[in-house]
Order: C-alpha cells, then structure tokens, then sequence
C-alpha cells in the first residue's frame, strides 16, 4: 500500500511563510506527477502547483510568483514553498500524486491511478 504524509501546515501571519511537504509511503517504483491543491471553507477544491518526475512544473493562478513546488524523487516528496502568505490563502491544503506504480521483486506492480493525502490545514492571519 501506499500513503501520503503532509506536514508542514500551521498558523502564520500575513506576509510570511510556510514550506509544505508531502511524502509518499510504501515500496514504490515510480510517480508520474505530484501536486498541491486547496479548499477553502466554502469553496471549491483548486489547484496550487504540481510536478512531474521529469521536473515541469505547473501553478494556479493564486501561487504565481509567491510559490513555489519542488520534488525530491529520491525521496518520493514534495515541497511547496509558501512566501507572502495572505489570509485569502488560508484553506486545507491537500497532496496528490498520479499513476504510482508498486516496486516488487519482479519489478514494475500496481498502479495507482491517484491518490490524495489527508490535507494539512494552513491559517494566514492579518
């Protein structure tokens, strides 16, 4: 089986920052793209960033030029780098990851097709 651990998420005030990570569990043979999304109360789920294994990178429109994602394949992680925080990005931020294929000892096993994380709740206050 496999998992996905957030940490990082907390309280912090208007203009500063916060880095988020997300670990994938598990004996894992490769991941095609992980990502960040967020909800805020009331709203729908949005994408923050995301990354694929090759290192292209993609953001929503609220994380231009204050985030920024990274990855460690070594480490099946990802970061999210979080500067000037306002309180409109205040939300539970959730990790993703795509096609996650299984390590066996024969190789190449179960793909997942997606999976989430449990979120991380992040409070910018003013």
């Amino acid at each position: 089986q496999v998992h996905l651990v957030e940490s990082g998420g907390g309280l912090v005030q208007a203009g500063g920052s916060l880095r988020l990570s997300c670990a994938a569990s598990g004996s894992i043979f490769s991941i095609d793209a992980m990502g960040w999304h967020r909800q805020a109360p009331g709203k729908q789920r949005e994408l923050v960033a995301g990354i694929t294994s090759g290192g292209s990178t993609v953001y929503g429109d609220s994380a231009k030029d204050r985030f920024t994602i990274s990855g460690d394949s070594t480490k099946n992680t990802v970061y999210l780098q979080m500067h000037s925080l306002k309180p409109e990005d205040t939300a539970v931020y959730y990790c993703n990851a795509v096609d996650i294929t299984m390590a066996t000892s024969d190789g190449p096993g179960r793909t997942y097709r997606e999976l989430w994380g449990q979120g991380t709740l992040v409070t910018v206050s003013s």
